[in-house]
């Protein structure tokens, strides 16, 4: 809710504030430092709210544009699992399928030096018990500049960590990028995804939902450093 409020005051109040500082509670002050200036006067808001009709259809179509926002998300993660369940009995996976808290890599390993690093899926050896393979997972509806390079800068942050650890402990763990949809196509993110794989090669595994049967194998899974 104080999200969408959030909305409707950019448009109505601050238009030139941008979104990202509006999403976070900590940036109040600095938002009126840097815009207050330029915020609409209180009469003008009115006068403008007002002279909206009821129902008003662009206020509505702007807020729901968000209703279903991380749907397509919860949708991919839960085929997935279903996917790898089917195709793979003998090892397991765990994870929010759809809405639920992510895995934090504390509770994979215990000595792990970020504990509060977020994932979204772990597979797991089932007779050893063996983490085989961390998993991040996202639905790229239409991000594109400064956020598609905060999302792969976010993927090879949390790769440089992840194998850094396994490669201290002598572990064959690995990992996994599941993304999908469109935004996959906006810009070089489709490119970016690849040079991660590349870089990291044997050890990272960039996929879609279309590319798990043919990419993503049991003999990846068990082998270690991706040989």
């Amino acid at each position: 809710m104080r999200v969408q409020l959030m909305r409707v005051f950019r448009k109505y109040v601050s238009p030139n504030t941008p979104v990202e500082m509006l999403k976070k509670k900590s940036k109040g002050q600095e938002t009126i430092d840097r815009f207050g200036s330029e915020f609409r006067p209180v009469p003008a808001v009115q006068a403008a709210f007002t002279s909206r009709p009821l129902p008003d259809e662009a206020l509505c179509a702007l807020l729901w544009e968000y209703k279903d926002r991380g749907k397509k998300g919860y949708d991919l993660t839960e085929r997935f699992f279903e996917m790898f369940r089917s195709r793979f009995p003998n090892l397991v996976i765990q994870g929010p399928e759809r809405a639920g808290k992510d895995i934090l890599m504390g509770s994979v390993f215990s000595d792990y030096p970020n504990p509060t690093r977020p994932v979204d899926f772990v597979i797991y050896d089932i007779d050893s018990k063996e983490a085989l393979a961390i998993g991040l997972a996202r639905y790229d509806s239409d991000r594109g500049g400064a956020q598609e390079d905060d999302r792969t800068g976010g993927y090879s942050n949390a790769i440089n960590e992840i194998l850094g650890y396994v490669h201290t402990h002598g572990l064959r763990t690995k990992i996994i990028l599941l993304n999908d949809g469109p935004g996959l196509l906006l810009g070089s993110m489709w490119n970016d995804y690849a040079k991660l794989e590349k870089s990291y090669e044997g050890e990272v595994l960039v996929v879609t939902l279309r590319m798990v049967p043919e990419r993503l194998t049991l003999g990846w899974l068990l082998s270690k450093g991706g040989k």
